[in-house]
């Protein structure tokens, strides 16, 4: 993989690089047409990494389908599948971590730690190996995204990030590779988190800009779900993820939640 990547970028050639766990959806789908249209040769990369969950997480069970996500990928003009062994990324003796101190251990970093030292740290190799020019990721894991761009600009990697918009189902859901893991109930139940992020943007078009006011009519609303269990909700600032006691301008609404005992995120952006 580096050599065909200093080879193209020889040729002066655009790399294009879309990471992946697989199980791929309409929102990984997205981002490779976007990275079609923007790169001469279109890497997307296939690993699901262990460094990036719990012990008590679902590492084992992470939906996988190799040949499926090969189809797909090709459908939508990838050159290159690079799906390599977590012993190829994690050799015997391996000691080497990147970790963005400070956004790394809010909102989702609290309830699990470590999770982004393993993000930033297999992000940063595949961009060693693939040399992309340009990375695209979706807005549905916003932190991740913060904390990359940040790591990109404070380690002066030479690579631009794309962020492209959430992609939902017709009613709403967030595409996540674990709603495979939703029965039907849950399912249903889980639509309960975008109906508070719409009222809260709803609350904000209205004028409110309490933080506290916001907050608690989310919450409202979602506990009137009995199987979804609240992670977090938070207003924050989306370049620091400090918590917004006013919204006077930009904000990150976020949120995390269990249902049933499948853990899911979303979010939204609000702009003054």
């Amino acid at each position: 993989m580096q050599v065909l990547a200093d080879r193209v970028r020889t040729e002066g050639k655009k790399i294009g690089l879309v990471p992946t766990m697989g199980y791929l959806h309409e929102g990984h789908l997205s981002l490779l047409r976007a990275a079609r249209k923007a790169s001469d040769l279109l890497v997307m990369s296939l690993f699901v990494n262990p460094t990036q969950f719990g012990p008590h997480e679902d590492y084992a069970t992470y939906p996988r389908d190799f040949e499926r996500d090969l189809d797909l990928a090709s459908s939508e003009g990838t050159d290159i599948v690079f799906a390599p062994t977590a012993a190829e990324i994690y050799p015997a003796g391996y000691t080497t971590w990147v970790e963005v101190a400070g956004l790394s251990d809010k909102l989702c970093g609290k309830s699990r730690p470590g999770h982004f030292r393993g993000v930033t740290t297999v992000v940063t190799k595949l961009f060693n190996i693939v040399k992309p020019h340009v990375a695209f990721f979706g807005q549905k894991d916003a932190q991740q995204a913060i904390i990359i761009r940040r790591m990109v600009q404070d380690l002066n990697m030479d690579v631009n990030i794309e962020v492209l918009p959430t992609v939902r189902e017709a009613d709403g859901l967030a595409l996540s590779s674990r709603n495979v893991y939703l029965n039907d109930r849950e399912r249903q139940a889980a639509l309960v988190l975008n109906r508070a992020l719409k009222a809260a943007q709803e609350l904000v078009q209205s004028g409110e800009r309490s933080s506290a006011v916001i907050l608690s009519k989310m919450s409202e609303l979602i506990g009137q779900e009995p199987l979804v269990v609240v992670d977090y909700i938070a207003i924050t600032d989306p370049l620091t993820l400090e918590d917004l006691e006013k919204i006077d301008s930009k904000a990150l609404i976020a949120l995390a939640a269990k249902v049933g005992k499948t853990r899911l995120i979303d979010n939204c952006m609000v702009d003054l």
